[in-house]
């Protein structure tokens, strides 16, 4: 007998078998806790992200601000005209070449939720957020998330999120270490994350 034959014949007996009882996993962990906006903010700015709490009527002031005047900016198809200022130029991204997104000085995003435990904003390609490049080419990301999409714990927002959806999830601007833990930044996204909190 071979020893291919030797495994074969132990992965049939295996599975001729029936196997063991699927294992119940405990689900009583800690699902929730106290909404805290400013816990978000302070994780946001701790993983060196700029946040703008503002109200909704002042997110096209707050965006110009941010991005210089003439920007180019690359939007998401569902992303409000009302959030744009008529100072930037905006290309929507109905299949841009990744060069187009590249070059461009900056992303506007929506986002799906956050989490204020971790500090962490969550993108899963709505239309207001669009495809994941968008949030790893443009140097600057500039990501508009309203207060009620704020949950306090990562439970709380995986029962907000879709498994079948591509999550992205951010928290603060791209960095990364070396061996010697010596910080790099603009690795695998924007150097420069921006969340405008609409509150």
């Amino acid at each position: 007998m071979s020893s291919r034959d030797l495994v074969l014949g132990r992965l049939r007996a295996a599975l001729a078998s029936g196997g063991p009882a699927p294992v119940q996993v405990p689900r009583d962990y800690r699902s929730g806790g106290t909404l805290d906006l400013d816990r978000l903010v302070e994780r946001l700015t701790d993983y060196r992200a700029h946040v703008h709490r503002v109200p909704e009527t002042a997110v096209a002031d707050t965006i110009a601000d941010i991005l210089p005047a003439g920007a180019t900016i690359v939007v998401p198809p569902g992303l409000p005209p009302a959030w744009l200022p008529p100072t930037v130029t905006a290309l929507t991204d109905d299949g841009l070449d990744i060069g187009q997104i590249d070059a461009a000085d900056g992303v506007v995003t929506g986002a799906a939720v956050a989490v204020a435990e971790t500090g962490t904003v969550v993108l899963d390609g709505s239309p207001d957020q669009g495809r994941r490049v968008l949030s790893l080419l443009p140097d600057r990301h500039v990501c508009v998330l309203r207060a009620d999409q704020v949950v306090a714990a990562v439970p709380q927002a995986l029962a907000r999120l879709s498994p079948h959806r591509p999550l992205t999830w951010i928290s603060g601007p791209s960095a990364t270490s070396d061996i010697e833990l010596s910080r790099v930044e603009d690795v695998h996204g924007p150097r420069n994350l921006h969340v405008v909190l609409l509150t």
